[in-house]
């Protein structure tokens, strides 16, 4: 069943003054299933970063259409926006994004106490993802004193615990050391095989790797997809880092 549709999607910026304008996005096409473990790549200046932006309706295309279970959230208005990415999107950040005058546990439940949700429901919500993201020993902590492993697993749970619809992410494993982004990557694929959809914006091969299928960004278009279908990571691994040997030695869009 498809969760998410993006059709046409075209993105240009205008320069302040109107001076010059910057096509970001040309025409993006893709669908993602509910369940599927999605990454994108792409060089710097691909898109891919704005393309995620206004998955997260961070941002609003040009033209074309982003359907989120049937619903177009490009015509979402401005004063339901705020309401609709907190009840439906789940998102994870390079740099945390966790206040540190806030505990751990305060940071996880921040979106259940803007959405009105009671304490009780909070906890068990918690104590349901804490043990599975190992980090029962850290929730009464504050962020600046756990290491940036355990505060990428904090706003995983910050994320998984609004229950959303799709999972997005920008460059997860982007501030972690490699032992870190192994432990982060494999909780993806576990969340992955629970049933979350996840999205993932990465210029890391190895994180690209663990999806079950990779979007190639160039100049504003999907220019050529993977799926892993009965690849080991390692086949995968192998196969993304060709694809993008080619695109970028190539010009043009590909099949």
């Amino acid at each position: 069943m498809t969760i998410l549709e993006v059709k046409h999607l075209k993105k240009v910026y205008t320069t302040r003054f109107g001076g010059s304008k910057v096509q970001a996005l040309t025409d993006v096409n893709f669908a993602v299933e509910r369940g599927e473990y999605v990454a994108i790549m792409g060089e710097s200046g691909s898109g891919k970063t704005t393309l995620l932006n206004i998955l997260a309706a961070l941002d609003k295309p040009t033209g074309g259409q982003v359907l989120l279970d049937g619903r177009d959230i490009v015509g979402i208005r401005e004063r339901e926006i705020s309401s609709f990415r907190r009840d439906h999107l789940g998102f994870v950040f390079q740099d945390f994004n966790l206040l540190d005058t806030f505990s751990i546990q305060d940071n996880i439940f921040l979106p259940l106490v803007l959405a009105g949700k009671r304490y009780d429901e909070m906890q068990q919500r918690l104590q349901a993802l804490a043990p599975q993201l190992g980090i029962m020993d850290i929730l009464k902590k504050f962020p600046y004193e756990v290491s940036g492993g355990q505060k990428q697993r904090a706003a995983v749970a910050r994320a998984l615990i609004t229950q959303p619809d799709l999972v997005l992410a920008d460059e997860p494993t982007g501030a972690l050391d490699s032992r870190s982004s192994d432990s982060l990557l494999e909780l993806f694929q576990q969340i992955n095989r629970q049933g979350q959809t996840v999205l993932m914006v990465t210029h890391s091969v190895k994180a690209a790797s663990t999806a079950q299928r990779v979007l190639f960004i160039k100049d504003g278009e999907v220019y050529h997809q993977l799926y892993r279908g009965e690849m080991s990571s390692e086949e995968l691994y192998q196969r993304i880092s060709e694809a993008l040997t080619v695109m970028v030695g190539a010009g043009g869009r590909h099949a």
